[in-house]
């Protein structure tokens, strides 16, 4: 096993995440955006599917979506927390019959077929958390995938501005008040994450060039000494993406940026916005729009997704 599995073993099965995951769209606007993109991307591409493999599921926010429209999924992830979580919320939309649940890691994906699933899926960068297998796993998935392929990653260009921007996720905060304890924690740590912060162009400099997230380095220490890190984190530039698919045999390709329309907006204007329906609807509606255009797709949130044909 190597450390990028054992990393995203370790810190994916911390006893809160399957809970905190399942909440994030009530917790955080960006969440809003870009799984409301994903969920749009998914509904315009469904017919003719049958069978779907969800690659690090989750929560189940997918899988339930699609299993409630009679669609059969493998419910694939790494984290016990995350399975647990969504076998409740599996049980509470009734709709256990539809959903396989499997423990496992995207680096081994030897024991499914050729074209076993009309679609294969992965949303929220677990792909870019197998580095250096990255480039493997998407051969995998295109590989037991029979008719079309939707799968986002780490955003290169995308993640970027976290670099000179330590305050960036307060932006997306959709409730002050709320009991999540990373809000509390945002809010709380504003002014000293201001007062200490010091641009280093060495560090974006690095990240543009090589695109993983600090080296890996830090990550296998903190490891080691028992700790649960960040996953080691590859970041995606659109071309590279999209030259991996072909060269795999994938068609069809299409980007997106989800995201990359709201991270102009400020906090209060985004606020104002979730909590009117008109507003939101026709807020989504739009960034759906602007996120998949070519100029932008690059500059999502930290996401890149994408969306090809197997056939």
């Amino acid at each position: 096993m190597n450390y990028s599995q054992k990393i995203s073993e370790r810190l994916w099965n911390i006893s809160d995440k399957g809970e905190l995951e399942s909440k994030r769209e009530q917790t955080f606007i960006d969440d809003i955006v870009q799984k409301n993109h994903i969920e749009r991307t998914i509904l315009e591409n469904i017919e003719g599917i049958n069978t779907v493999f969800d690659a690090g599921a989750g929560s189940g926010r997918f899988s339930i979506l699609l299993a409630k429209k009679g669609i059969k999924v493998t419910h694939f992830d790494i984290s016990d927390s995350m399975l647990d979580k969504a076998k409740e919320l599996v049980a509470k939309e009734n709709v256990l019959d539809n959903i396989t649940f499997v423990k496992g890691a995207l680096e081994d994906l030897s024991s499914y077929k050729d074209k076993q699933f009309d679609l294969v899926m992965s949303f929220d960068s677990p792909i870019s958390y197998t580095y250096p297998n990255h480039e493997s796993v998407i051969k995998e998935l295109i590989r037991i995938g029979k008719k079309k392929i939707i799968i986002s990653v780490t955003s290169r260009l995308g993640s970027l501005p976290y670099f000179s921007n330590p305050i960036q996720k307060n932006q997306f905060i959709l409730d002050d008040n709320c009991d999540d304890t990373w809000v509390k924690w945002l809010i709380n740590s504003h002014d000293k994450l201001v007062d200490n912060f010091n641009f280093n162009k060495d560090l974006c400099d690095e990240m543009l060039e090589r695109g993983i997230i600090n080296n890996g380095e830090y990550e296998i220490e903190e490891y080691k000494k028992g700790n649960a890190p960040w996953c080691i984190t590859y970041g995606f530039m659109p071309d590279e993406l999209e030259n991996i698919l072909k060269k795999f045999g994938v068609k069809n390709i299409s980007l997106a940026g989800p995201g990359a329309f709201a991270r102009t907006v400020p906090n209060e204007i985004l606020k104002k916005i979730m909590l009117n329906e008109k507003q939101k609807r026709d807020f989504l509606e739009f960034s759906y729009k602007f996120d998949k255009n070519q100029y932008v797709c690059g500059l999502g949130k930290d996401n890149l997704l994408v969306y090809g044909e197997l056939e």
